[in-house]
């Protein structure tokens, strides 16, 4: 029975890493397996890369796009053992919808990857919708500077001041996003330094 599972987690937890190495044990059981990330980061153009250096190609997916037309599509032609969404936080909550309807009418289980909230601590309208909508709900942890679990990240500038304002969505790495426990995000907010 497929199910629609939401892997979340800050900045620099892994969740490309996993979402690779899921799609790698699909593939080595002869399993078709269909990787979406979102068109706008245009860092990878149309392949999923992680951190520690590996990276598949993937299918894009944008404001709009018919998420379960293009799934229904493919699995018509030739079977598809799993879908994986990377960048999942970019969803739209009706595409969030259309791969609930992928579980739910052709069976194919949906592992959807993505950041839980913004550098404001404010929830992703598609990250809002997975906590909602999805069958199992995963939590990819990673670390603050100070040994405890990082559930927040904060944007910098190439200075390292803290933004407290601007667009929710700026491509950035390492270089851009800091992932803090609560209690250094909340004092990284109020003193501006991270």
């Amino acid at each position: 029975m497929a199910k629609l599972y939401f892997y979340y987690s800050t900045m620099n937890a892994g969740k490309s890493t996993a979402l690779l190495q899921a799609s790698h044990n699909y593939g080595e059981r002869g399993m078709r397996t269909l990787v979406y990330t979102a068109r706008f980061d245009n860092r990878g153009a149309g392949r999923v890369h992680s951190r520690i250096g590996i990276e598949a190609d993937a299918r894009h997916f944008g404001a709009g796009d018919d998420l379960y037309a293009d799934i229904a599509r493919e699995h018509a032609h030739a079977p598809v053992a799993c879908v994986l969404v990377d960048e999942a936080q970019f969803l739209e909550p009706l595409q969030v919808r259309a791969l609930c309807a992928v579980v739910d009418e052709l069976d194919v289980p949906v592992l959807c990857y993505g950041l839980r909230t913004d550098f404001r601590g404010e929830l992703f309208p598609g990250s809002a919708q997975l906590l909602g909508w999805a069958d199992n709900l995963v939590e990819i942890k990673t670390i603050c500077h100070c040994g405890r679990k990082a559930t927040m990240v904060v944007r910098v500038t190439p200075q390292g001041a803290v933004e407290r304002a601007g667009a929710q969505v700026e491509i950035g790495g390492n270089d851009r996003y800091i992932p803090l426990c609560r209690r250094h995000f909340v004092s990284a907010v109020r003193s501006g330094r991270a």
